[in-house]
């Protein structure tokens, strides 16, 4: 008995090591830009590690299904790179379900979408009424794109002949108490600058510090650890 769980535990912890490679060889994703294939087949990959960790005897079947689900996914993305044919072949391509106020019938069919289940699609991304909606189109990760009417959109900087000033990314300097000497020297600063800055918010030492970032302004926003989701400095 003692020896059975030792086992399971040893497959377990080698379908593991497995699984992550095997995403690593395919690469990450996110859900919602998976096509249905690339779904079925994690799912299918996760149902083979499984059985893999229970099978005491023929575990070397499981792990040899494992890989060649994911060296088959491999060369799929491979081809799709390299072909666009293949690419709309196996990840499908984008249908046009509404433009210019007429419903294309025939596209929701292909689609498999009723009218309600597309309405409701339009409310959940706040469009109630569909007229406000020029283009509605279907992408191949089975995802709705909406394009609003141009009287319809939020009104833009350029809209009204203005030209702000351009923004980026803030550098995230300290992370859950560490120093992020990279970002910190990416960011053209060094630590006797960040001391400084932290001792004037009256933290002396790092660690007292979650989260702080600093934006291309030179303006450090400090995350106390312990002070609540919502507490914060600011120092310009």
């Amino acid at each position: 008995m003692i020896r059975e769980i030792g086992s399971v535990i040893i497959l377990s912890v080698v379908s593991i090591i497995v699984l992550f490679l095997l995403s690593k060889l395919m690469g990450y994703r996110q859900m919602s830009q998976m096509s249905l294939f690339d779904y079925i087949n994690g799912i299918t990959i996760g149902s083979i590690a499984a059985e893999m960790a229970t099978e005491l005897e023929d575990y070397h079947r499981p792990l040899a299904a494992m890989i060649v689900y994911g060296i088959t996914a491999v060369c799929l993305s491979w081809i799709a790179e390299k072909s666009m044919t293949a690419r709309r072949f196996l990840n499908g391509k984008p249908l046009i379900l509404l433009h210019g106020g007429i419903l294309y019938e025939e596209n929701l069919k292909k689609a498999k979408i009723d009218l309600n289940e597309f309405l409701e699609q339009c409310r959940v991304s706040g469009y109630f009424d569909i007229s406000q909606l020029q283009t509605v189109i279907l992408e191949g990760n089975g995802k709705l794109s909406f394009l609003p009417k141009a009287t319809e959109r939020p009104a833009t900087p350029a809209d009204l002949n203005l030209n702000p000033d351009t923004e980026d990314m803030s550098a995230t300097l300290i992370l859950d108490g560490h120093i992020m000497e990279d970002n910190l020297h990416h960011s053209g600063k060094d630590r006797k600058w960040l001391t400084t800055q932290l001792n004037g918010l009256g933290y002396p030492d790092a660690k007292q510090v979650l989260l702080a970032t600093c934006d291309l302004n030179n303006k450090l926003t400090v995350f106390a650890k312990n002070r609540g989701a919502h507490a914060h400095d600011v120092l310009n």
